[in-house]
């Protein structure tokens, strides 16, 4: 009898990959966005088209790549993040696993531009379901800019999957949110269809909060701030007459990384009591710092 076990070509192992870490537009919006953070830019610009389904853009002025470094970064496990297992417990990028571009460029077509500020030319990659069209040197600005079309092409059940355009857009509004929160020192935009949804500068996190949750939450706001040996804690949370039917405005960060936890939320709603009125939801932004060797961060979500 013949041997029937076989290594999967890298194109079939890339989509089964990216249907782990890309479910939807906002996964491609976290994963750009991040990489962006994490290449140092003070400038990040998300353009999406039909709420991501179509068009993703992610223009950055951060420390951009070297061609090769470029063609690299579409391989999986390709990381600038991590060289050993110890640094698993030293994290303080967003990313680290080295799977989000294979991930994307194996289910979309993507184009990257990218230049470092002291190189003359750039390089320009064209992706298409983990095939590399072309690869050439190109004129651009420093940074790096990547577009990522036609997301789930070649996974049509995957497409099919997606919801409307409002929901997907909401989607991505909420990943948006979270990151642009923890990063008030980095310039936002958000444009969808042609309109800019979000305009955000550098400011201070109540600066960005008002930017986001509008100026009428100025008077919502009261900061908190606490720190013991182990952490350190500090952020916003809001007035209980302000309380809203609706969750949604409650945010956790460890080590300015977004987190969903029932049980730290319940700690928080515990300690209003009875100030809340019935059924309703407090706002709360809430950074919790600590060494990252206490925390181990490479689970799932």
């Amino acid at each position: 009898m013949a041997d029937i076990i076989q290594l999967l070509p890298d194109a079939i192992a890339n989509q089964i990959a990216a249907g782990e870490v890309i479910q939807r537009p906002a996964s491609v919006v976290k994963e750009l966005v991040e990489n962006s953070i994490d290449a140092g830019s003070t400038s990040i610009k998300l353009v999406v088209k039909e709420a991501g389904k179509t068009l993703i853009q992610v223009i950055d002025n951060g420390c951009g790549m070297t061609e090769t470094d470029a063609r690299m970064s579409f391989e999986r496990h390709a990381t600038s993040k991590i060289r050993q297992a110890s640094d698993l417990f030293a994290i303080r990028t967003m990313g680290f696993r080295g799977e989000a571009l294979a991930s994307i460029a194996a289910i979309a077509h993507v184009e990257m531009r990218t230049r470092r500020q002291s190189d003359e030319l750039g390089a320009l990659l064209q992706v298409e379901g983990s095939t590399v069209k072309s690869q050439e040197p190109c004129q651009c600005s420093s940074g790096t800019a990547i577009s990522v079309k036609n997301l789930f092409f070649n996974v049509p059940a995957r497409r099919n999957f997606l919801k409307s355009n409002s929901v997907e857009m909401r989607y991505i509004i909420d990943e948006f949110q979270r990151i642009a929160i923890a990063n008030p020192d980095i310039f936002f935009s958000l444009h969808h269809n042609g309109s800019e949804v979000f305009h955000l500068p550098t400011g201070n996190l109540r600066q960005r909060l008002i930017g986001i949750f509008g100026a009428q939450s100025n008077k919502k706001l009261v900061p908190i701030a606490q720190e013991t040996d182990i952490l350190k804690l500090s952020g916003f949370v809001g007035k209980p007459e302000f309380a809203k039917k609706t969750r949604g405005e409650q945010y956790f960060y460890v080590n300015n990384r977004f987190i969903k936890s029932s049980y730290l939320n319940h700690a928080v709603t515990s300690a209003y009591e009875k100030l809340l009125p019935a059924d309703t939801y407090p706002l709360y932004v809430i950074f919790i710092e600590t060494d990252p060797a206490h925390i181990d961060i490479n689970v799932h979500p």
